[in-house]
């Protein structure tokens, strides 16, 4: 009885000090959290005190809850009150967090804190509606950070390994974390597995065009008819195309093909020092521009179909209302995936994009420099960063594991630099004063545009868990293009909600063929249908795509094959 007094009392001492810690750190979060969501730096005064006494007052009356139930189902009694990781939060799914008491405590504990952090975000007041959303994008990076599962000593499945192997899990952590701090990043995955042009982005082709941003590549027809009317494919510039072509099975490029399109792609060089002087406009010209007149030329005719994705569906789309005002018209029908043309609501990427920070970057890399792709990476992992950041940081330090392979975060993980003016002249006109949306108030290339002169058919694809491109903001692009529109919402995220082979079957997707409602009111009337969208966009592009012929080889007389697609470009590495 005196022993089990004597646990008793150290496990009250422990859960003591953790439940004074977290009331200490929430404290400091909540100045911390008040000072972001002003935008002077200030703390404004607490509008609402009895909402936060009565939040406090909720907070430690749980914790007394489950510090009791943790004590009671240590006598063996039922733990009459527990806490649940939200859905999909796999950290402390392990028995090894359940086997202990104070471990059992800690990270319900921790994730009681968590839930207190995020209520009081909402009674603190912030300026605007971005404040608000910055406040719960810092709290969240916060309690992530924070989580019992990120440290040795709070950690029990770190401390299991180790006994089990006699420390050698350590040993590999060390050694792991050793190999990361040389590369600059964080393994997420197994890249000696991978090697592009070899077992990824793999479709046969051939570059036919290069200049200083990009390869044109022509890719070898698939079928014994093609239509006459090719395909021009603008990936984003900000990673590196075969995301659309990683696996024969998953290639969204080589289904293109499938289809019976004379596919080009454009594939972005990965910038070094001698681009840093590289713009906005320099990517439009020398990139769907330039694209699109050797494709005329090479296929003799007009018209073709072109295709973006993401941040190439705003940069082709740009270049379209460039050649527009010039008097060109050489796109039949456009296709748009998860891509922002009004940038009101730019999700979490845009938060903390504001006129400090870009003019801070347009004195240091606007005139010429690079934006890294260190930094870019760190951004999107951090959107997500559970499953791209502490989640390996556990694995690889604590357990001294090795990642898996996996061709996307393989991807994920071959980032590309921007080059400054760009990438500066993209934050302010796009992000900060989202000026392309506004007709004939951006000169780009010497010309001023209005993407309400573009009335070619436009097939939207935006996805419903994309947190890059919300898709309420992808289906403003409705209220801007003038052309016929059909909006399609795919299930899933940026990247699964695009990449979702037809032949699989999986997820599903929402039409509506009436885009005069808003957002809402579209999703609310629109129907469900199962599978994937890709063969909803062939159905929709098959009658754009002209008389069938025979295809040709990649390349002619005068555009002769330079090199087997992939290319250089999409080998070249950010250092």
């Amino acid at each position: 009885m005196a022993q089990g007094s004597g646990n008793n009392d150290a496990f009250l001492g422990s859960a003591t000090q953790f439940m004074q810690a977290g009331q200490n750190m929430m404290q400091q979060f909540m100045d911390y959290l008040g000072k972001a969501g002003s935008p002077n730096g200030g703390l404004a005064p607490v509008t609402d005190p009895q909402a936060v006494t009565a939040l406090q007052k909720q907070f430690m009356d749980q914790q007394m809850s489950l510090w009791q139930s943790v004590l009671n189902r240590q006598q063996g009694q039922e733990a009459a009150f527990k806490v649940a990781p939200e859905a999909g939060d796999r950290r402390f799914s392990a028995p090894e967090w359940r086997e202990s008491p104070i471990f059992d405590y800690v990270h319900q504990a921790y994730l009681l804190n968590t839930q207190y952090l995020k209520r009081l975000v909402e009674v603190i007041p912030a300026q605007d509606a971005k404040g608000r959303e910055r406040m719960r994008f810092l709290a969240r990076q916060i309690a992530d950070a924070m989580a019992p599962s990120n440290f040795a000593a709070t950690n029990p499945e770190f401390i299991k390994l180790a006994l089990e192997t006699k420390g050698q899990s350590i040993t590999d952590g060390i050694n792991n974390l050793i190999k990361d701090f040389e590369k600059g990043r964080i393994s997420i995955t197994d890249e000696s597995v991978f090697e592009v042009g070899k077992n990824i982005a793999t479709t046969e082709g051939a570059v036919v065009y290069e200049n200083e941003l990009m390869q044109l590549i022509q890719y070898a027809p698939l079928t014994p008819k093609v239509g006459t009317r090719p395909l021009l494919v603008v990936p984003p510039c900000i990673n590196k195309f075969y995301i659309m072509d990683l696996q024969p099975d998953n290639s969204l490029i080589r289904f293109m093909v499938d289809q019976g399109n004379t596919v080009f792609l454009v594939s972005w060089r990965n910038p070094q020092e001698g681009q840093g002087h590289v713009g906005w406009d320099d990517y439009l010209e020398q990139g769907p521009i330039a694209a699109l007149h050797v494709v005329q030329e090479m296929t003799k005719v007009k018209q073709v179909n072109a295709l973006g994705f993401c941040v190439g569906g705003t940069i082709l789309t740009s270049a379209l209302g460039v050649l527009k005002a010039r008097g060109e018209d050489p796109v039949a029908s456009l296709t748009l995936l998860t891509t922002l043309l009004d940038f009101s609501d730019t999700g979490e990427i845009g938060l903390f994009i504001d006129e400090q920070g870009v003019a801070a970057r347009e004195a240091t890399i606007g005139q010429g420099g690079l934006l890294p792709a260190r930094d870019l990476q760190n951004t999107f992992s951090f959107l997500r960063a559970n499953d791209l950041v502490w989640n390996y940081v556990t694995g690889n330090y604590l357990k001294g594991q090795k990642p898996q392979a996996f061709d996307l975060l393989y991807w994920n993980s071959d980032s590309t630099n921007l080059p400054g003016p760009f990438a500066c002249w993209y934050m302010r006109n796009m992000y900060l004063e989202n000026n392309l949306r506004v007709p004939g108030k951006l000169a780009m290339c010497g010309e001023k545009v209005d993407l309400g002169q573009l009335d070619m058919p436009v097939y939207l694809l935006a996805t419903r868990e994309d947190h890059i491109v919300p898709w309420q903001s992808a289906y403003q692009s409705t209220r801007l293009l003038g052309g016929k529109i059909r909006f399609v919402l795919g299930a899933s995220g940026h990247i699964a909600g695009v990449i979702n082979p037809a032949s699989k079957n999986k997820r599903s997707y929402w039409v509506n063929e009436d885009v005069k409602k808003d957002a809402e009111g579209w999703f609310t009337a629109a129907e469900e249908r199962k599978g994937s969208w890709w063969t909803d966009w062939a159905a929709w592009l098959q009658p754009l795509s002209g008389e069938p012929r025979a295809p040709r080889k990649p390349g002619n007389a005068k555009y002769k094959p330079i090199e087997p697609a992939p290319g250089r470009y999409v080998r070249e590495r950010a250092v």
